[in-house]
């Protein structure tokens, strides 16, 4: 009797994380450079006792990120940037080397290239882009080139990884490489003043939600009806 609560205990539980990942996708689907994820699921064995078959349970292995591209959207602002193809800019996070699609940058208070949360963009040679006072106009070149009135001030660094869905999520659209190392991304192209949306498929992940409450509600109708089983058993062996 316990064990199918024990079954549908494992299952509800799968399926209150799936419907988290769902909501977190949803949420994001404006964030720009978001990449949508999901959840691998597998089976699992576990046997109780020698002498009963083991019970078929289910667990979440891992979550695994959609690296494909966002819509690109042009903003008109010389300091948004998208990468087309496969690639990450470069920042400097207070925590070291962190990785990013997420292109909307500003100029901080030093001039400097820099995220909205004010890390800095960094160049080929591992220092921030620092752009002249009274500079009228920034162009970014497909190569990632910076030039101020026409005059280069750097190169930014476009990194690409062996297993980008590895990347490890570190908040305000960043990403840390953990055990990986980055390498020049060599099929991207640097788009100045565009900005690439989320890929998030807002229908889908909305069909998916609805499909998961709909299981969550079955298994929860089950675990009722089992619980209610058992009562009725422990009346009539009790007599009453």
């Amino acid at each position: 009797m316990e064990n199918s609560l024990s079954v549908v205990l494992s299952r509800q539980g799968v399926l209150a994380r799936q419907m988290n990942v769902i909501a977190t996708n949803l949420a994001n689907t404006n964030t720009a450079g978001f990449k949508a994820e999901s959840i691998i699921f597998s089976e699992f064995l576990e046997r109780t006792s020698k002498s009963e078959a083991p019970l078929s349970m289910v667990r979440d292995v891992t979550y695994l990120r959609d690296t494909s591209e966002g819509t690109m959207a042009g903003t008109n602002n010389p300091l948004d940037l998208a990468i087309s193809g496969e690639g990450f800019f470069v920042v400097e996070a207070p925590q070291g080397e962190r990785y990013t699609r997420h292109g909307a940058f500003q100029l901080d208070n030093q001039g400097q290239l820099a995220t909205l949360a004010g890390a800095p963009v960094l160049s080929e040679s591992g220092a921030p882009i620092t752009v002249p006072p009274a500079t009228s106009t920034i162009t970014i070149t497909g190569d990632g080139t910076v030039s101020a009135d026409a005059v280069e001030i750097g190169k930014l660094r476009v990194v690409e990884f062996e297993a980008p869905q590895a990347l490890s999520k570190d908040g305000n659209g960043l990403y840390e490489a953990k055990d990986q190392a980055p390498q020049p991304a060599t099929d991207a192209k640097v788009l100045q003043g565009m900005i690439e949306g989320s890929n998030v498929k807002g229908v889908a992940e909305m069909t998916r939600m609805i499909e998961v409450v709909r299981s969550y509600q079955a298994a929860g109708k089950m675990a009722e009806s089992e619980h209610k089983r058992i009562l009725d058993s422990i009346d009539v062996i009790l007599g009453n």
